[in-house]
């Protein structure tokens, strides 16, 4: 008879620790959720700079998002600031 009743207690504390664990994950869930999403990198920290690196220009990097007209600056998913089409910063990563 003792035997059950340590078998029932290691359940009852399975079930008890395996809640908690839930639980905690529920609610760090809502508070990632709930965070700002991260600051983007000033265009100084960036090396941003107005014209190409070569071959090398916003327009073909996949973090840039063009802007209304071709020309038109656009924004970058990292860089903060209005961002040429034929600018440069070290961050820039082709478009694949």
């Amino acid at each position: 008879m003792k035997k059950t009743d340590d078998c029932d207690l290691s359940r009852r504390s399975m079930f008890k620790t395996g809640a908690l664990v839930a639980i905690g994950a529920i609610a760090a869930g809502a508070i990632l959720a709930s965070e700002p999403a991260e600051a983007k990198a000033s265009q100084k920290v960036a090396m941003y700079q107005n014209k190409p690196n070569g071959a090398q220009k916003c327009a073909g990097c996949a973090r840039f998002k063009p802007g209304p007209k071709a020309n038109a600056d656009g924004t970058c998913a990292i860089v903060d600031g209005s961002i040429s089409p034929h600018g440069w910063c070290v961050y820039f990563t082709p478009k694949g």
